[in-house]
């Protein structure tokens, strides 16, 4: 499978999240504790915004996160208030800098953790519910992205967790027509550049692993030394496919089938099934 994060808060070095926990996302891709592979080395991405702009920049490439220069580059200097990152395990589809995380269509981003069991069987009929006007877009051959696309015809710039919902349900009804027992699992994070939203459900109940991070003031009150959560706003949320680190009430696990969403009215959770779509 794959690892990713996403943070949305305080501009800061994209560095400070990528390389400096004792369990950065880099790390991870090298020894991933939680995830079905240990290593997630066929490709990485990382996405941000920038003041100013009306869409997100997006690089991505083929090779280990672990030993790419210019991610390192990267990361050592551009601030974002947002970012995702992302390193990947392939399921079977190729290694290739279309089929790597984040997909990017205007302003909103999207990456996954899962995938469409026997998605080389339900391929052409998903294919098929994809809006015309959308599908050149799609540049890849990943259950990933048709799931973004998918999740865009079906209404996510205007309703994200009910898109995503009618994309699940979408998915499971044609799995079930090609006699597939339990066709999704998948860890997601979109965001429009403003809000951002986490998802975690599996068919089977028994989906991959999610995690954010606790409050800032608790964290400060819990961890009084630590110079960085002063740094920081209280707004402050980091999610992630494993925790970074083994920081003592750092850390929340996403309950099994929770839409959260992180935006400046404040955070909300709430219970997510799929829908008819």
């Amino acid at each position: 499978m794959c690892r990713w994060l996403a943070y949305s808060g305080t501009p800061i070095l994209l560095d400070s999240i990528l390389y400096r926990p004792v369990h950065s996302l880099i790390d991870q891709s090298l020894h991933a504790r939680m995830g079905v592979e240990t290593t997630n080395g066929d490709g990485f991405g990382v996405g941000w915004y920038a003041p100013d702009k009306d869409s997100p920049a997006v690089v991505r490439d083929i090779g280990p996160a672990w030993s790419d220069r210019n991610l390192r580059e990267i990361a050592g200097h551009v601030v974002s208030p947002l970012f995702f990152a992302h390193i990947r395990a392939s399921t079977g589809t190729a290694v290739q800098q279309t089929n790597c995380h984040p997909f990017r269509y205007g302003r909103w981003m999207w990456m996954h953790n899962g995938a469409v069991a026997e998605f080389h069987l339900l391929r052409r009929d998903l294919a098929l519910r994809v809006a015309p006007h959308l599908f050149p877009n799609v540049e890849g051959s990943t259950d990933s992205e048709m799931m973004f696309y998918l999740s865009l015809t079906l209404g996510l710039e205007e309703d994200p967790p009910g898109a995503v919902a009618r994309m699940a349900g979408l998915v499971e009804r044609v799995g079930h027509e090609h006699g597939v027992e339990f066709p999704l699992q998948m860890t997601v994070a979109v965001t429009d550049g403003a809000r951002l939203w986490a998802f975690r459900y599996s068919t089977q109940q028994q989906s991959r692993s999610l995690f954010y991070s606790s409050r800032v003031e608790t964290l400060r009150s819990l961890h009084p030394d630590l110079e960085f959560l002063r740094e920081i706003s209280g707004d402050a949320r980091l999610i992630v496919s494993e925790p970074l680190g083994d920081l003592p009430g750092a850390w929340n696990a996403v309950p099994e089938g929770t839409c959260g969403v992180v935006q400046p009215e404040g955070d909300r959770m709430a219970g997510f099934a799929p829908a008819a779509g």
